[in-house]
């Protein structure tokens, strides 16, 4: 007697899928295939397949561990993106380090993606400012040629060979995201962010753009995505845009105020100053 169709599996067990069928391309025609390049082929075949499930099951494991792991609720931590490639003399550079001086100044850890530029221009800041809540610089830092070895300001290291699992440590470490000028990798740090935001995998959380450049972004946007229907205008609203680091640090103090109270954290009695590093800060007012 044969099964009726319509009776659901049994509780607990799953039902097997048919099997996968991937063609590959027949031999040139006019060509016999011998039993060894079959024999090749299908191996070949079976080993791609079995690779395929075993990157999908660290993916599984990695996403299962990402939803069950401890929450951080002791330290609150900023992300700052930005360009690897601009200099020490260069305005922005002093901006980006005062700003993350005043945010370590406040209790806030620092996280870079550790390379030179304004990654270093925030880590030498968040060193500078560490002394009051003994708070510490995270590098993310990425296997590149062009950026050999991380900057010389950073309490922890952590080593990526590729840009996923770095920006998947960069959104768990975080708890607010500062973007400064910067190219590529910048604008894709930032937009995928913002996804996640958008879509609800991340909790809110503010990601700040600061500065003129990203103007012309948030005017595509609006003018060309979410006119069009392929983005909601409430997008928009979940990202900060503005022009200088004073509104950036009041948002994320906002938010650091926030994380606080909801978690019940007592910062530690702030260190006073050292003399010299009063002096110093002085003398380069």
């Amino acid at each position: 007697m044969s099964p009726n169709p319509e009776t659901p599996p049994r509780r607990g067990r799953r039902p097997k899928r048919p099997p996968r069928r991937v063609w590959l391309p027949d031999p040139p025609h006019g060509e016999v295939e011998s039993p060894l390049a079959r024999w090749r082929r299908r191996l070949r075949r079976k080993l791609l397949r079995g690779v395929d499930r075993a990157i999908n099951g660290l993916y599984t494991a990695i996403s299962w561990l990402d939803q069950h792991a401890p929450i951080e609720r002791r330290y609150f931590r900023v992300a700052l993106f930005g360009s690897s490639r601009i200099q020490r003399e260069d305005a922005g550079y002093q901006e980006v380090r005062e700003l993350a001086r005043r945010l370590s100044h406040m209790g806030c850890d620092i996280v870079t993606g550790g390379g030179p530029g304004l990654m270093t221009a925030a880590n030498e800041g968040a060193r500078d400012g560490a002394y009051r809540y003994h708070t510490r610089s995270f590098g993310l830092a990425i296997l590149l040629p062009m950026e050999e070895q991380p900057n010389p300001f950073l309490d922890e290291v952590a080593h990526h060979k590729t840009f996923f699992s770095r920006l998947h440590q960069f959104i768990r470490l975080s708890h607010a995201y500062v973007v400064v000028d910067g190219g590529l990798g910048t604008t894709l740090e930032a937009l995928m962010v913002w996804q996640l935001l958008q879509v609800g995998l991340l909790e809110p959380r503010p990601l700040v753009f600061v500065g003129p450049m990203w103007r012309s972004l948030r005017a595509w946007i609006h003018d060309d995505v979410i006119a069009r229907g392929l983005a909601s205008p409430r997008d928009l609203g979940l990202v900060h845009w503005v022009d200088t680091m004073d509104e950036a640090l009041e948002i994320v103090r906002e938010a650091r105020n926030r994380f606080l109270e909801r978690h019940e954290v007592l910062l530690p009695p702030p260190s006073e100053e050292p003399p010299a590093e009063a002096d110093r800060l002085a003398a380069a007012d």
